[in-house]
């Protein structure tokens, strides 16, 4: 079962994430000039990484919502 996202995890996972990221070329972001979209793709990429290993409420990207504030909630999805 998957442990349930805390900020200081999210803290440490984002770390960790970006650390890793900076490590190796991204291919598809090759000669993409759109901070937006690759500020997205990244966090798109970085919410996959998290999916598979914590439960945790998210926002919507596209929206504007990033990570919820409420980490359980009704009104959001959850993971």
């Amino acid at each position: 079962m998957p442990l349930t996202l805390t900020v200081q995890i999210l803290k440490n996972e984002a770390s960790a994430f970006a650390a890793e990221e900076s490590r190796h070329d991204e291919a598809v972001l090759f000669g993409v000039t759109d901070g937006k979209a690759i500020g997205t793709y990244l966090e798109h990429k970085f919410q996959q990484h998290l999916v598979q290993k914590y439960t945790y409420v998210f926002g919507v990207i596209g929206k504007g919502h990033r990570f919820s504030r409420a980490w359980r909630g009704p009104e959001n999805h959850q993971h």
